[in-house]
């Protein structure tokens, strides 16, 4: 089969005819549909700080998907050929303190599709049947191939508190425009989302942000908006260093982080200014609570709150 693999600790990807993944009796096989590119790929394509101590070339790439089962190992029982799946792509251990307490989304024995192990960049997938998602039929392949963000943006939105709050985000990717949307319909006051791009500020400001505006504009929105406090909450998207000290500066005392993206190397900041002083709550975003974060995803794109699909701005054959 076709795959884009990872072949070397070097930048760059090769697309290259690889053998098709053979799954074990627990496991399914999964023709992939649709396959969505992520800045996690973006890392391990320039091979930078982050990747270099991470990931261990060769595999395949990528890790947000839609498909069709094709085949189910012997002891499934949940799953059948020709259901339409999208997947959990953070394999855990499901014994483990974090897993058997209800977090297994950082689970210590974590391994993810695409940086882990093999991933979704090819024509077909293995996957443990515990992983699989079904979809709605309502759900085209398109919109399940972006669960996995989407699902980022809600575990990082509804772990906050957002009603009547006043939230900044920083860094408007599609994570960071979903969560726009997330915001909205969960009631925040005002949704302020920053970004260089003006592409992407037209459409976090379409999809649900009151004001999208370059990063040097939204002191002043901040500050306006709550007598000179600070946001509520600050959801950081980008992993930018001038995004993240942004986020500090600009949150309230008191007030919540919610850090997502990932910096491409270390970022240097005063602990006790920036964080103790000012009484902040940061939580980290891993992935999405499993299944939690799943079950919260599929009710809102149910309800019909919002259309994700004009996130998704071009498409490639592999």
């Amino acid at each position: 089969m076709k795959a884009l693999v990872k072949e070397s600790a070097s930048p760059g990807f090769k697309l290259k005819d690889v053998a098709e993944p053979r799954i074990r009796e627990d496991e399914v096989l999964i023709r992939v549909r649709r396959a969505g590119v992520c800045g996690t790929d973006v890392h391990i394509y320039d091979w930078d700080a982050w990747a270099k101590g991470r990931c261990k070339p060769p595999f395949v790439v990528g890790h947000e998907f839609a498909g069709d089962v094709m085949q189910v190992g012997r002891l499934v029982t949940d799953v059948k050929e020709g259901d339409r799946v999208t997947a959990e792509g953070h394999i855990v251990d499901g014994r483990c303190l974090l897993c058997r307490t209800g977090n297994a989304h950082v689970c210590p024995f974590t391994k993810i599709i695409g940086v882990d192990r093999d991933g979704c960049f090819a024509e077909y997938i293995s996957m443990p049947a515990t992983n699989v998602w079904h979809l709605d039929d309502s759900i085209s392949y398109d919109i399940g191939g972006i669960h996995d963000p989407m699902g980022n943006a809600f575990h990082t939105v509804l772990t906050a508190e957002v009603p009547g709050a006043v939230v900044l985000i920083t860094g408007c990717g599609p994570i960071g425009i979903f969560a726009a949307a997330i915001c909205r319909a969960a009631g925040a006051s005002l949704i302020i989302a920053t970004d260089v791009n003006d592409t992407r500020l037209a459409l976090a400001e379409k999809m649900g942000a009151h004001h999208a505006v370059h990063p040097e504009q939204a002191e002043k929105l901040v500050k306006e908006a709550t007598g000179g406090f600070g946001a509520d909450v600050v959801m950081e998207m980008s992993g930018m260093p001038a995004a993240i000290h942004q986020a500090f500066a600009l949150v309230r005392v008191g007030g919540r982080v919610q850090m997502l993206g990932i910096p491409s190397k270390k970022v240097d900041f005063d602990l006790a200014t920036e964080v103790i002083f000012k009484g902040l709550t940061i939580y980290g975003v891993v992935g999405r609570r499993m299944y939690e974060t799943w079950h919260q995803m599929t009710r809102f794109l149910r309800s019909g709150e919002f259309d994700p699909a004009p996130v998704i701005t071009h498409r490639f054959p592999l």
